[in-house]
């Protein structure tokens, strides 16, 4: 088992119990769990794949995966900004897959 194969079994054992599940697109989510461990790699924490980070992890500790908008995006959207965490009904389907819009304030890019 590669170390993607390993992140994703352990995490979906920790995320599934709190009603936070994957995308069902696999593909897409070894993608960004391969971006995951490469800021792992990088910057000695994950932070999300998505969003640019700054490698001071005090700045970036509201988009260390998961990150602090996840709840707020899956509750309204279904899914989190990037797609790799979502809620059943949305991998079922039966809620639309709309843009997640960026949550997190324009003051924290920089």
């Amino acid at each position: 088992m590669n170390e993607v194969e390993k992140l994703y079994q352990m995490l979906k054992k920790i995320q599934e119990p709190k009603g936070y599940y994957f995308n069902k697109d696999k593909d897409r989510v070894f993608e960004l769990l391969k971006g995951l461990l490469v800021n792992k790699a990088r910057y000695g924490y994950m932070s999300c794949p998505c969003r640019l980070a700054t490698g001071d992890r005090e700045k970036d500790k509201d988009i260390i995966c998961p990150c602090v908008y996840r709840e707020e995006d899956i509750k309204e959207y279904g899914s989190c900004y990037c797609n790799l965490y979502v809620s059943q009904e949305w991998n079922q389907d039966k809620i639309e897959h709309v843009f997640v819009p960026e949550r997190r304030p324009a003051s924290l890019f920089m």
